[in-house]
């Protein structure tokens, strides 16, 4: 059995990366339908430094409610320690990775051991290691359940319909806005995987990084701005969100779809007259499409690539490195 207690980062009050405290906490005991975990791995996400400083992005009535002190993150890869009775699919010993309860916050991803729903859980690719595996389960399933199944009825909290996926095979274009982050490198590879022509978008600094992920056509948005230089694209996946996100609608054909996966300011009487749609989901944890990501993972058919790596326990590092941006692919601590 796992000793009593662990090391665990929590936060205790809002603010920049300062906050997130190394402390001693108890290990928690699984309930019904979970496991307990015992952490090799973390992926860092934005959802952990929105819920750091308080979610001041957020509009109020999107934000999850929570109490502090709060234990962040989502994301982990490690090994089972104990199964509560009503588990079957997991044993003792097996390696695992997943999303933890998003969209909420419960996760408590940043330290030694977590318990998880099992449901929530996948078993780790053998061919992969547990830092890579961290790293994929927030952004491989955004890029998933935006790009290839929603795989949940769950509404967004930023949209009233249902989104729907664009069937994508080799007679589609899918621009790609932020394509070096980690939702965007996972979006070029699944949209590459089903044979679609992928525009990448970044700075001039992940070219070479993006061209060996596939990507078709490159644009350095420092040197010139999509809108003007691309356009017959049938999707666009915005990583990046933001007041200016409307701008890239000028890209798609008319009947092409713009996702943004973080929301962006947009007009209904400009989309209706460029005769496109905006549509986006919430990602949701999900452990079974974790499991068909998993073997295209395993494959080496979409790979997980790390910007850096800290200690668990130096997480603050790791948000500082968060904030300075320009990331390629993933930040993860690791708890081993």
């Amino acid at each position: 059995m796992p000793a009593h207690t662990m090391r665990a980062i929590r936060i205790h009050e809002h603010g920049g990366p300062e906050v997130l405290r190394d402390e001693e906490v108890p290990v928690p005991e699984p309930g019904p339908g979970e496991v307990l975990v015992r952490v090799h791995a973390v992926g860092v996400n934005p959802p952990d430094w929105y819920l750091r400083d308080g979610m001041s992005n957020l509009p109020p009535e999107t934000r999850p409610a929570f109490d502090l002190p709060v234990i962040p993150g989502t994301d982990l890869s490690g090994v089972v320690e104990a199964v509560a009775a009503d588990v079957e699919s997991l044993s003792v010993g097996d390696e695992v990775f997943g999303l933890l309860r998003f969209p909420g916050f419960g996760g408590s991803a940043y330290a030694e051991y977590v318990a998880a729903p099992a449901s929530d859980l996948a078993r780790k690719p053998a061919g992969i290691g547990h830092v890579h595996a961290a790293g994929a389960p927030m952004a491989g399933l955004t890029a998933w359940q935006f790009l290839i199944e929603r795989g949940h009825d769950h509404p967004s909290p930023f949209q009233a319909a249902p989104h729907r996926p664009v069937p994508l095979d080799a007679s589609t274009t899918v621009l790609v806005n932020g394509a070096a982050g980690g939702v965007g490198h996972f979006a070029l590879q699944l949209a590459k995987w089903k044979g679609a022509r992928v525009v990448a978008v970044a700075s001039g600094a992940h070219e070479s990084f993006l061209r060996a992920l596939g990507a078709d056509e490159f644009v350095d948005y420092t040197r010139s701005r999509p809108e003007e230089v691309v356009r017959d694209v049938d999707v666009v996946l915005d990583t990046v969100g933001g007041p200016h996100s409307s701008r890239l609608l000028r890209t798609l054909k008319r009947g092409g779809s713009q996702f943004p996966v973080f929301f962006g300011e947009f007009d209904d009487e400009e989309t209706a007259r460029l005769g496109v749609t905006v549509t986006g989901t919430q990602v949701r944890s999900n452990g079974a499409q974790l499991a068909e990501l998993g073997r295209l993972l395993d494959a080496g058919t979409v790979r997980v690539a790390i910007d850096s790596t800290f200690a668990l326990t130096d997480a603050r590092a790791a948000h500082e490195r968060a904030a300075r941006g320009h990331i390629q692919g993933k930040i993860v601590l690791t708890a081993v």
